[in-house]
């Protein structure tokens, strides 16, 4: 079985603009069921950034506590060292480097490496030397990586008046 974890920005923009609490429950709902079924998750590094926001996300987040976003482990730990021993061994800026060991995506990649899951985003691989993607760093590490539209078709969502299935 899959099993996703999703970026910050996945819940931010399918907020703001596809699937907006007021006209697209079902999605949330979705989000829900699917880490009941230990499919979909993310990390608490990720909830930290959505409940700074201080809006109806936020409390979605909070709501969710850590059965949806998860607290490190111990096998994250190890992964940290090889996701920065990665980070570091690139050509990124100093600036870059330091900006990315210090975010939430840091921590979602070692996530995603020491359990073997799919991290979600909406990023895309870049060639600046100025910010670090997770694209990059996950086909460096050789973790896979995709789109949330890639997710909820692989795993077959729909939401059909206003429920998830």
């Amino acid at each position: 079985m899959t099993r996703y974890l999703l970026d910050a920005n996945v819940f931010i923009q399918a907020k703001n603009l596809h699937y907006g609490f007021d006209f697209c429950p079902a999605f949330w709902e979705w989000l829900v069921a699917q880490n009941a079924a230990a499919i979909v998750a993310s990390i608490e590094k990720v909830s930290d950034e959505l409940v700074g926001g201080g809006d109806e996300l936020a409390d979605w987040a909070h709501a969710q506590g850590k059965g949806f976003f998860l607290p490190p482990d111990d096998a994250v730990l190890p992964a940290l060292g090889q996701v920065s021993a990665w980070a570091t061994g690139q050509a990124y800026e100093p600036a870059a480097i330091a900006t990315f060991l210090q975010v939430a995506d840091y921590w979602l990649v070692a996530h995603a490496k020491a359990h073997e899951c799919v991290v979600v985003t909406h990023e895309v691989p870049s060639d600046s030397v100025r910010k670090i993607k997770i694209p990059n760093v996950c086909i460096g590490l050789g973790i896979t990586c995709m789109s949330p539209y890639e997710m909820l078709r692989r795993e077959r969502a729909r939401f059909v008046l206003g429920a998830a299935s």
